[in-house]
């Protein structure tokens, strides 16, 4: 029986705390209004520290984009490098010529030797 005293106590000193903290009467107190600074300062740093952690989540989904978007120049960079490649080929350049009525040279070019006097 006496434990459960000391238990009513504690948990009657709790709830009287709650109440003085949500009525606001610790607020008329002459210790809180010394520690009143520190307890801005405190309010403060917690205000920078949820604005720099949703600044940290905005750069994790801009760096993730961009991620993404890169992946996707990537691709398209290699699929094109490959068409590219193709259709440089001296076989399609010929071919692609054929239709315009231009022959590919048979003879092998000539090497023009200039002397110097």
């Amino acid at each position: 029986m006496a434990k459960e005293k000391k238990k009513k106590k504690g948990n009657n000193h709790a709830t009287r705390s709650a109440q003085n903290i949500l009525g606001g009467a610790f607020l008329t107190r002459e210790s809180t209004a010394k520690h009143l600074p520190f307890l801005l300062f405190l309010a403060f740093v917690a205000i920078i520290y949820i604005g720099n952690s949703y600044y940290a989540e905005k750069n994790i989904r801009k760096i993730e984009r961009l991620q993404k978007q890169l992946k996707e120049m990537r691709y398209e960079y290699v699929t094109n490098k490959s068409h590219v490649m193709q259709s440089s080929r001296q076989s399609q350049v010929a071919n692609s010529l054929k239709n315009k009525g231009i022959k590919e040279s048979t003879v092998p070019p000539n090497k023009i030797v200039v002397e110097e006097d």
